[in-house]
């Protein structure tokens, strides 16, 4: 078993030291992660280079532009899984999420091709969120689940685990339209239509330590449209 996760960076220097380490306390002997960076300007780059030369289990893929956390996950799954990845994981560097929940995240793979973790499910919550943006996130996810179909409570889930299987049946990811925070509910619709099995866990999402959110109008936009356009067939 080498499950790998794969974390998107772009300015997260003052988290990506102490990410490392956690998430690394919390996978196997062989589990690796991987930072995907965007160039951040911020210097997290090579913050993340100085990591990766004490430590044999981090791994970094250095991109030359931000071009949106689709893509930067797009290709941190294609590095993964030509790692040799058996497992793949998706999180965020902020301590949104919580790297202890990886070992249960493990665990739940053996009877599902996708873990999501869900704020949206009996155990899940938000922690630290102004009651205006746990409104938009929830009420959100109730108009994507009520127009795309989807079974997920919490399409916006931004932590996930696959199976390198079902990366694999993916293909070269080359339909996938999003390249944004849409590509979470993107990769859902086409993992669910595929008839790969989906299975949610309770999770704590807590506000970020450090840093700032990547979010904006602009993001939420391109979720409302490509939402249509995903599930009544427009075409990239």
């Amino acid at each position: 078993m080498k499950p790998i996760v794969v974390i998107p960076t772009y300015n997260e220097k003052e988290n990506v030291a102490e990410m490392a380490a956690a998430a690394l306390a919390n996978l196997p002997p062989e589990g690796m992660v991987l930072f995907c960076d965007d160039n951040s300007p911020d210097g997290t780059g090579a913050i993340i280079d100085g990591l990766c030369a004490k430590e044999p289990r981090l791994a970094v893929l250095h991109r030359t532009k931000k071009e949106g956390l689709g893509r930067a996950y797009v290709a941190g799954f294609a590095k993964a899984l030509e790692m040799g990845a058996s497992h793949v994981f998706e999180m965020d560097c902020d301590f949104s999420h919580d790297p202890k929940d990886l070992p249960r995240m493990l665990a739940a793979a053996e009877e599902a091709d996708v873990v999501i973790g869900s704020r949206y499910v009996k155990g899940g919550k938000c922690v630290g969120w102004p009651f205006k943006r746990w409104f938009i996130s929830r009420f959100g996810g109730i108009f994507i689940r009520l127009v795309m179909g989807t079974p997920v409570n919490d399409p916006t889930g931004g932590f996930k685990c696959f199976r390198r299987e079902t990366l694999e049946k993916m293909g070269d990811f080359s339909a996938i339209q999003s390249f944004g925070y849409s590509f979470q509910m993107e990769m859902n619709y086409r993992m669910w239509k595929m008839g790969l099995k989906l299975k949610e866990i309770p999770i704590t999402f807590t506000e970020r330590r450090a840093g700032y959110s990547k979010i904006t109008g602009s993001i939420a936009t391109e979720t409302l449209k490509l939402v249509f356009k995903i599930r009544f067939g427009g075409k990239r």
